[in-house]
């Protein structure tokens, strides 16, 4: 059996896990603390907040931001529901639009149709790590008109890109690190994910010198915390038990031992990343012969992907057949995988009237996407059989 994608569990992530067990301290605390410090130094944006998902950073993001009833969000149709699911819990109108062709990311032409009066977030989302085109998603939102409504986004002064990153982290865009392309975003620490803390995400601030970093982390931080304004760590001081709610906040924080494992996952995240491409080239190296193999973009002039996703398509095939090739592969005990089925074809956002035909290229690229495995531990014998697996199960089923 060939799993999808396991996570790198060995020695040293349990020797740092029990470290955290034997210190006594499980919840958020000194290595939560110091992992976050070690994920800004080595991305380089301003401050980070290390959280329980990358969905509870972008919604602390649109709660701070004070997105609500009326405002618009515009975000890809193809992108995992949790990027609609926050502007629905925010009471705001996901926006959806189409992808492009080539790298699965968001149509930028589109984004500029899309945009309203009622604009006040575009988030683009570097779908399998490769990262969207920031620059150009930047000027639009500068451009675009604008209608602030609080003292916030009077400050901030035009429409705000949140980057959904939760594929991207060591992905590189004109020379910048994911965390960095743009205001604020958030990583994903999921258990599938490139460096995972088995669940988990971070918000990364990244605002411009006129914004206090250190008092937005602390915002964000007690937010996270049902609006306490001390969390466990602070309180156990001596004389230091007291504190306040200011707020009705949720229970958002990382836990120490989630963060332990984060630790060594960061330490070795360049020799991650490393491998991984080493097998995205290997997998390019096996198909680039076959006609019907669309390749994925992972590398271009201006970015590099973080080698999340190994998006392969197959040309010329219907959604029927695509699940026909799946099924055969799963035959010779490999796992793959779709990514991902379009916001638009999910019963909810059916209901709320979105309608997959308003987006072909979404579903072009959907019908015809197969994932290949893709993990640290995966050798290159492996890499060769499930090429051969896709190989066989194609031919099988178009001839």
């Amino acid at each position: 059996m060939i799993p999808f994608s396991p996570p790198r569990i060995d020695e040293e992530t349990e020797r740092e896990v029990l470290d955290a067990l034997r210190s006594g301290w499980i919840t958020t605390g000194p290595k939560t603390q110091k992992f976050e410090e070690e994920l800004t130094a080595w991305c380089g944006h301003r401050s980070t907040v290390c959280l329980n998902s990358a969905t509870a950073g972008l919604k602390l993001i649109l709660d701070w931001l004070k997105i609500g009833v009326g405002d618009e969000v515009i975000i890809p149709a193809y992108t995992y529901c949790a990027t609609a699911n926050i502007v629905i819990q925010a009471g705001a109108t996901p926006v959806m639009v189409d992808v492009n062709p080539d790298d699965f990311n968001i149509n930028t032409e589109q984004v500029m149709k899309a945009l309203s009066a009622k604009t006040k977030v575009i988030m683009p989302v570097d779908l399998g790590g490769m990262p969207v085109d920031y620059d150009k998603i930047l000027e639009i939102a500068a451009q675009a008109k604008f209608n602030p409504v609080n003292e916030l986004q009077e400050m901030l002064g035009r429409v705000v890109v949140v980057g959904d990153s939760a594929h991207s982290i060591g992905a590189t865009y004109k020379g910048k690190k994911a965390g960095t392309f743009c205001e604020l975003s958030a990583f994903s620490f999921h258990a599938v994910k490139n460096l995972t803390t088995a669940e988990g995400g971070s918000i990364n601030i990244n605002l411009p010198g006129q914004f206090d970093a250190d008092e937005l982390r602390k915002h964000f931080k007690i937010k996270s915390l049902h609006g306490q304004t001390k969390d466990a760590l602070s309180k156990i001081q001596v004389g230091a038990w007291r504190y306040d709610v200011t707020e009705a906040g949720y229970k958002y924080n990382m836990t120490d031992i989630n963060a332990a494992i984060g630790l060594v996952e960061l330490r070795r995240y360049t020799d991650t990343l490393r491998r991984r491409k080493e097998i995205f080239d290997l997998y390019s190296e096996l198909l680039s012969a076959y006609e019907w193999a669309q390749l994925p973009v992972y590398e271009t002039e201006e970015a590099t992907s973080s080698y999340h996703l190994y998006l392969m398509r197959i040309r010329g095939i219907s959604e029927n057949q695509r699940d026909q090739i799946i099924q055969r592969i799963a035959e010779d005990e490999i796992a793959v995988n779709v990514h991902y089925l379009p916001l638009p074809m999910l019963s909810y956002y059916k209901g709320l009237g979105y309608k997959i035909e308003d987006y072909p290229v979404a579903f072009d690229n959907y019908s015809r996407e197969i994932s290949l495995p893709v993990y640290y531990n995966l050798t290159n014998e492996q890499v060769q059989a499930v090429a051969s697996s896709l190989i066989n199960a194609v031919q099988q089923t178009i001839g």
